[in-house]
């Protein structure tokens, strides 16, 4: 597979002619990451840490190496400043994977001779373009000068780096590249917890006034309830036998019409009145 880079002035990367060892100790990142290396054409061979990798570059000469950095035993910083001693292997670019949780990295990585970073969690294309940018640059570093040893102080200690201008150069870009990358996430992520912020309080506005309108229903029904429940005006009745018209028009039981629109109920009994009327026989028992 042919890849193009750059611009105005192209280059041609035939990918199927590279070689890529990978050396990550976690067998699921390994596995993604010669994945996505072979999808682009690459071919990709795993070492599980860096005893392995060095025992596989006795014998083989891959065109790249991407590297873990915390690896047990032998890290990514020891085994990149192990390949760049050895005259065999010292043009090989080296592309390490940290965190960059600390600036001092960039020194580590200046100082084993380390020819870019990328950190995790990264992007596959992100991945992808840092590796095209070494195989485009490498012939260029071949070329390039080894520059004058320098003196630096740096959080409180002295650091004396070997490194090539090419090589502090493409640190300093994979380093500000990495920086605009996460920004530009960052950015991403908090337009995303601001479009969220503003959907939830959009969402609790709509909720109180939903609870408003509830309470104010409650409140007109149980008004109603005690409306219905409630006797008024003029009834219309039986002058004999008591009966009363509802609103539909039928003569009901006067118990029955007021059990249904008033709280009241009843229990049925007869008056004394009523009892010398039609029970005279119990009347006089109880005049007796």
């Amino acid at each position: 597979m042919n890849q193009q880079v750059g611009g105005e002035f192209s280059l041609w990367i035939d990918s199927a002619h590279v070689e890529i060892l990978v050396v990550e100790d976690s067998p699921t990142q390994a596995l993604c990451l010669q994945g996505a290396l072979e999808d682009a054409g690459y071919k990709a061979t795993i070492a599980r840490d860096g005893e392995q990798a060095l025992e596989y570059l006795k014998d083989h000469r891959p065109t790249l190496i991407v590297s873990d950095i915390v690896m047990p035993g032998i890290d990514g910083y020891e085994l990149c400043r192990l390949v760049k001693a050895d005259k065999e292997l010292e043009d090989t670019p080296v592309l390490l994977v940290t965190s960059l949780s600390d600036p001092a990295d960039i020194l580590n990585g200046l100082r084993c001779g380390a020819d870019n970073f990328i950190t995790k969690p990264y992007q596959e294309r992100e991945l992808l373009s840092r590796i095209q940018y070494l195989l485009v640059n490498r012939d260029l570093r071949r070329r390039s000068a080894a520059g004058l040893g320098v003196e630096i102080y740096f959080a409180g200690r002295k650091h004396f780096l070997t490194a090539e201008r090419m090589q502090i150069l493409d640190l300093l870009i994979s380093s500000f590249e990495t920086a605009v990358t996460h920004k530009l996430e960052v950015d991403r992520v908090n337009r995303q917890l601001k479009q969220l912020n503003e959907k939830l309080v959009q969402e609790v506005s709509e909720r109180k006034k939903s609870e408003r309108e509830k309470e104010r229903l409650i409140t007109e029904l149980q008004q109603a309830l005690v409306e219905v429940k409630k006797l008024s005006g003029l009834l219309p009745i039986c002058a004999s036998c008591k009966r009363i018209r509802d609103d539909k028009g039928y003569w009901r039981q006067i118990e029955a019409y007021i059990r249904d629109h008033s709280e009241a109920d009843f229990s049925h009994g007869i008056c004394p009145k009523c009892v010398k009327e039609f029970y005279p026989e119990f009347a006089e028992d109880e005049e007796e």
